[in-house]
């Protein structure tokens, strides 16, 4: 107090002393009661209007209850600690200090200190309080150690920096919460313990208030700084941003933990000591990390302040000098130390004392060293900085497209710290793995962003981790582990120079350095160590970017390493269905090792197309390498983005066309490859062509065209191949390079009649599988046979080869399968060749039916017609009609030489050839049915087509034989040599001859059997009316000719009566009735026998109203009167058809005076002397029927007296249905009655044989020359 006053002005001791009555309020009470009141008041005027605008003045309750006056006694009534005192406090001071000028200096009335050490529950209110003013006061503290929040937040010396950063970052309620709680995490470490610890912290240093407060409640407090509170909690934890590391790192506990800002995360990771629980990952699996980049920032800085620490520069002498305590005397407590603080902190404070700044900063400083813990500190904490790099790995792998767009600023740094332990001679025995840590540093820095290689690079950082991956290489051997310093280093340098290959300054910087390309094929040696060669698989894939990478890692050897992992695979577990990992199956780490080893050599190669998305430069070494030591086979496949195919391939035992892979031929290329795979290692040297001539001993012996085992293909011809035009080719090549073999061995045999003999070896069975190849290909690959074009000389010239049965006959078969393509059949037929295809019918006996088809289908080609008729395809082909002895190769003989017939320029030559050997009607019988051809010639028959025995058969076959031998010897010497016949040939029949034969019929058979149903009735009837009209003309012609010809006429249009009506258009009416006026009497009885059958028919009789056709008859009448019984009756019936112009002609010629008078007279001399009166008598009343001329010729004939006596009755009884030739009438069911037409069906005889068929005609004969 400031002097002397009343009692009862004192309001403590007039409330106690003087006060007697009983008490309405407790103490408690009332100052409950006062500030609801005072909280009311507030409310009611509030610092902000309804839109939110600050209100100037502050509202009067505002400012008189923030006045120093007030405002120390409101904040220190929370030492009292009563919950509800302590709760309402807080409200008011948050209402009072809303946009309160005086809220910077509220820090003075100790009100944070008091607060904090409020130790109930209730701390909402509280902590909203704290939230709202904990940076807004002016307490100018000089910490620098800490992140700006701490220098900002006036708890910063009370809470950890994590709770600081919780209270800024979250509400109040979450702070409470975390406050109030037991809490671990990434972003919050605090429990009971550390609350309780900063109590009695906050307690010791205001310990000097409390007991005046209570002597006297007008006290007030003097505010002091409190040294920072160190947690013993926090002694080995690494906080950066707002994380601790270990917590963050602890992907087990804490996996995935989000973060909010990753760049500045890894910028502050290269700061701070607090992140060791943010990188416990057991602990703190997935904690989430609000903001990754803010937190990169403070990782970084933290880094920065970690490499930089040093030792304190002020002892602890020089500050008990400072505090004027007392040195060497042991340590101070810290009461005491505070006691000296305080009093010169009062005397030197710049408020007091302006001059005094100088002095109050080192009072400062003096009393937070002597009161923390910073003097034990001595340079950077190893453990410190391998969370801080895994603190930032953590980042990068996590966040890495939020720090994508970042260049990542601490590689001086970590390029520092990896050459510093590189050098470290105490490297693989320390307790902190900085290496591995900052190598994976390096390898997630430049996963993240790939420009991050290149600034890696500039500050030589390739060369660096090439020298830690040096030393470490030098440690590996084959006990190794996983989790050896050196191989975690070596995983993560591997994957660094990966991702940096993507870049051509780095793949330059890389080929300066040969020791990478060297260690890198190095680690393939290590099969211990299946994960790191994973990863080395995947860095040779991502070098074979470039070509001469590709060529450095090839020409270290790298194949023999990669190539011996692909027979660890076992298919069986990816068909098997069962899940898998990584983590537990061993298996399934080497079946992946060995994809990747796959992937790597097809990268190698070149091998991927564009699509893939892994292409590559092509390399021709490393691909001829592949090609030997796979097979071209499987070195194909390497293209294929899933290896699984080829894995399995190499894994179990194949035999296709493309392959022979089998136990024998793995065991070599195993031997092979860990041959040279052990020198590599020991000397640096290996196969000086890197397995190019490499060869399989199984493969050696086989015959291989165009990548292609020829003899597994001919047993598996259904095999799909991938490119048989391809094979195609490549067999005709082999084929022309053997040309001169087969060349010289087709003059040995000409020279040698016991060529049979000539020892034919390997090289004649690979023409022949390769022939066979051929076939195959070109039957199962339709389309690939027009690859033959210009080699089809070589290929029929192979014919020739008559020792070499099975060689013949592979040739044949491609020959007839290449004859489906017209453009093939084009080309044989330009290189007349067909002379090699027509020996093969007597050289391959057994293949007669293949060559026939082969014939067969070339005949469609003119040319090829042409040329087998000159080279003498008729004579062959006659020899299988006439003597083989299998019906199948008969027919096919037949059916060939129909088709050669049919051939409109050759076919008629082919014809005349053949009838010179064979009746005519056996080339029709080919054309219509081959089959009954033959059946034809083996048969006997006479009928009116044929007449056929056996002396006829065999003097035929005996002939066609003997040409055929003749012409096969010349053209087997000489397969240009022609064969034809001459002019005179022909093969005269016995049995035949003196037969008169028209149109290849025999008449006098046809006479015998007029039923015969004819092949070609109307060429039949051109050439007999032909002939007839032939003999007609001529002065003196045979008589006996021309009666057979007639009756041949005669029953022919009496069996056939449809022919007559084809007989107009021929034109051969005129001539019946102008040879009725012939000089020879035998004329004209065989023009009346002629036109009696035209009479027949009524197109006919219109043909002869058109002619002067009754005066011919009536003269033939009058020249052969034995003939008018036949005449009168074609005069019947011509006149009954109601020609009017006929009847015209009658009544020019006096047709009816000449009828009437043989009527009277004149028919005593002939037979039936009554039916030819009638038949007068019917041809005259048909003539009365006209319409024109009707009564013109009854008035002739009422004329004649002779008429009367025939008029008035019918005279058909005179008229007989009696055959006028021979056996035929015309009743209806005579010979017009239609037959069934064949080759068989009507031989008078059919003689059966009494005797065995003879063998094949061939073996009559003892040899083929002969």
């Amino acid at each position: 107090m400031d002097g002397w006053r009343p009692l009862q002005s004192v309001p403590q001791l007039k409330w106690t002393i003087l006060a007697t009555s009983q008490p309405v309020l407790n103490e408690s009470d009332l100052a409950c009661l006062i500030l609801n009141m005072l909280i009311k008041m507030s409310g009611y005027y509030p610092s902000r209007d309804s839109d939110g605008a600050i209100i100037r003045p502050l509202p009067r309750i505002n400012r008189l209850l923030s006045d120093p006056v007030c405002l120390p006694h409101i904040v220190q009534l929370l030492l009292t600690f009563d919950p509800i005192l302590v709760e309402k406090i807080a409200s008011l001071l948050y209402d009072i200090m809303q946009d309160n000028p005086n809220i910077s200096r509220l820090y003075l009335t100790g009100a944070f200190y008091f607060m904090m050490m409020y130790t109930g529950s209730n701390v909402l209110p509280v902590a909203r309080f704290m939230k709202y003013t904990h940076v807004s006061q002016a307490f100018r503290s000089d910490e620098k150690k800490s992140s700006d929040i701490m220098n900002r937040s006036v708890l910063g010396h009370i809470l950890p920096e994590a709770m600081v950063c919780y209270l800024e970052n979250y509400s109040a309620d979450k702070f409470a919460q975390i406050f109030l709680g037991e809490f671990d995490t990434p972003e919050a470490i605090w429990n009971t313990e550390m609350r309780r610890l900063m109590i009695e912290k906050i307690a010791s240093h205001i310990a000097d208030f409390s007991p005046r407060l209570q002597s006297n409640t007008r006290s007030l407090y003097q505010y002091c700084p409190i040294p920072v509170i160190n947690y013993p909690q926090l002694e080995n934890e690494l906080f950066c941003n707002i994380y601790y590391l270990k917590h963050l790192c602890d992907q087990q506990k804490f996996p995935d933990w989000p973060i909010k800002d990753p760049v500045s995360v890894l910028i502050s990771y290269i700061l701070i000591q607090c992140l060791k629980h943010l990188c416990d990952q057991q602990k703190f699996l997935d904690w989430p990390i609000k903001d990754p980049v803010k937190l990169l920032k403070d990782i970084l800085e933290a880094w920065k302040k970690e490499v930089d620490k040093k030792a304190p520069t002020m002892s602890i002498d020089d500050a008990l000098t400072v505090l004027h305590l007392q040195k060497g005397v042991g340590g101070h407590d810290e009461a005491k130390i505070r006691k000296a603080y305080f009093k010169l902190a009062q005397k030197y404070h710049p408020d007091k004392n302006p001059e005094g700044r100088d002095m109050f900063e080192k009072v400062n400083t003096a009393y937070e060293f002597l009161c923390s813990k910073s003097r034990l500190k001595d340079g950077p904490d190893p453990q410190n900085i391998v969370l801080i790099l895994k603190a930032q790995s953590i980042l990068f792998k996590r966040h890495k497209e939020e720090l994508q767009p970042y260049k990542y600023a601490g590689y001086p740094m970590l390029i520092k710290t990896i050459r510093m332990e590189t050098n470290d001679d105490q490297l693989f025995s320390k307790s902190a793995p900085l290496l591995a840590a900052a190598t994976e540093l390096a390898y997630h820095t430049v996963n993240c962003s790939a420009l991050n290689a290149e600034e890696l690079r500039r500050e030589h950082g390739i060369q660096v981790l090439q020298e830690a991956f040096d030393r470490c290489m030098n440690v590996l051997n084959q006990s190794s582990k996983h989790e050896d310093t050196a191989v975690q280093v070596c995983t993560h340098v591997v994957k660094c120079y990966a991702v940096a290959s993507q870049f051509e300054g780095c793949r330059e910087k890389i080929q300066e350095i040969p020791a990478i390309i060297k260690n890198i094929c190095r680690i393939l040696y290590y099969k211990n160590l299946p994960k790191l060669c994973s990863e080395v698989a995947q860095c040779i894939s991502a070098f074979s970017v470039d070509f001469w990478l590709q060529t450095n890692l090839f020409q270290s050897g790298v194949l023999y390493h990669l190539l011996l992992y692909l027979f660890n695979y076992d298919y069986t577990l990816e068909e098997g269905g069962v899940e898998k990992s990584g983590e537990s199956n061993q298996q399934e780490v080497a079946n992946q090792l060995a994809r990747l080893c796959v992937r790597a050599c097809g990268r190698l190669g070149g091998y991927f197309p564009e699509s893939s998305g892994l292409e590559t430069p092509e390399n021709v070494p490393v691909k001829k390498s592949l090609s030997a030591i796979l097979t071209p086979y499987l070195s194909r496949k390497l293209s294929q983005e899933n290896p699984s195919e080829l894995l399995k391939y190499l894994n179990c035992n194949t035999e296709n066309p493309y392959l022979i892979w089998d136990n024998a031929t793995r065991g070599q290329l195993n031997e092979y490859l860990m041959d040279q795979q052990q020198n590599v290692i020991k000397t640096g040297e290996c196969d000086q062509n890197y397995g190019a001539d490499f060869v399989y001993d199984i493969h050696a012996k086989e015959l291989i065209v165009g990548e292609i085992f020829v003899r597994i293909y001919n047993e598996q011809p259904t095999f799909p191949l991938d490119n048989p035009k391809g094979f195609t080719i490549d067999l005709l090549d082999y084929m022309g390079s053997q040309a001169q073999y087969l060349h010289s061995l087709m003059m040995l045999q000409q020279q040698s009649q016991n060529s049979s003999q000539t020892k034919q070896g390997d090289r004649l069975q690979h023409v022949e599988m390769a022939l066979e190849g051929l076939r195959n290909v070109i039957k199962n690959n339709p389309g690939v046979e027009i690859q033959c074009i210009g080699h089809f000389k070589l290929l029929f010239s192979l014919l020739r080869l008559d020792d070499c049965a099975k060689l013949q006959q592979c040739a044949l078969e491609v020959v007839n399968n290449v004859t489906t393509n017209q453009e093939c059949v084009n080309d044989i037929a330009a290189s007349e060749v067909l002379s090699y295809l027509l020996l093969a019918i007597n050289m391959l006996q057994n293949c007669r039916l293949l060559t026939l088809e082969s014939l067969f289908a070339l005949m469609s080609n003119t040319k090829i017609v042409k040329e087998a008729m000159a080279k003498g395809a008729v004579i062959y082909l006659l020899d299988l009609f006439c003597n083989s002895t299998n019906p199948n190769v008969r027919e096919k003989t037949a059916e060939l030489l129909s088709k050669m017939l049919s051939d409109k320029l050759v076919g008629p030559k082919v014809r005349i050839v053949l009838s010179k050997f064979l009746p005519p009607i056996f080339m029709d019988a080919m054309r219509d049915s081959p089959e009954a051809s033959v059946h034809m010639y083996e048969g006997t028959h006479e009928n009116p087509e044929l007449i056929w025995n056996e002396e006829s058969r065999d003097k035929v076959s005996d002939v066609v034989k003997k040409l055929k031998n003749n012409h096969f010897k010349a053209q087997r010497e000489n397969p240009d040599s022609r064969w034809s016949l001459r002019e005179d040939f022909a093969v005269v029949y016995t049995d035949v001859a003196g037969e008169l034969t028209i149109g290849g019929v025999f008449l006098r058979l046809f006479i015998a059997n007029p039923g015969w149903v004819l092949r070609k009735p109307k060429e039949f009837l051109t050439e007999l009316m032909e002939k007839w009209a032939e003999l007609t003309k001529m002065q003196n012609a045979d008589g006996e000719v021309l009666e057979t010809v007639t009756t041949a006429i005669v029953y022919l249009f009496t069996s056939q009566p449809v022919m007559l009506d084809q007989l107009p258009q021929l034109g051969y009416i005129p001539k019946v009735f102008t040879a009725m006026s012939h000089r020879n009497n035998a004329v004209p009885r065989s023009a009346i026998q002629v036109a009696h059958q035209l009479a027949h028919n009524e197109i006919c009789i219109r043909s002869m109203a058109q002619i002067e056709c009754i005066g011919a008859l009536k003269v033939g009448m009058k020249a052969r009167r034995d003939s008018i019984a036949l005449a009168a009756e074609a005069l019947g019936k011509m006149f009954d058809k109601g020609e009017e112009e006929l009847v015209s002609q009658a009544l020019k010629t006096d047709l009816v005076p000449f009828l009437l008078k043989l009527l009277e007279a004149g028919l005593e001399a002939i037979d039936n002397p009554s039916a030819t009166k009638a038949q007068i008598v019917k041809a005259l009343k048909a003539m009365q029927r006209s319409l024109l001329y009707g009564e013109q010729i009854t008035g002739i004939l009422e004329k004649s007296t002779v008429w009367r006596d025939y008029k008035d009755q019918k005279h058909d009884l005179f008229i007989s249905d009696t055959p006028i030739a021979g056996y035929l009438t015309e009743g209806k069911a005579g010979p017009t009655a239609p037959s069934v037409a064949g080759y068989l069906t009507a031989g008078t005889r059919s003689t059966m044989p009494d005797q065995p068929p003879p063998t094949d005609r061939e073996e009559r004969h003892n040899s083929l020359l002969d």
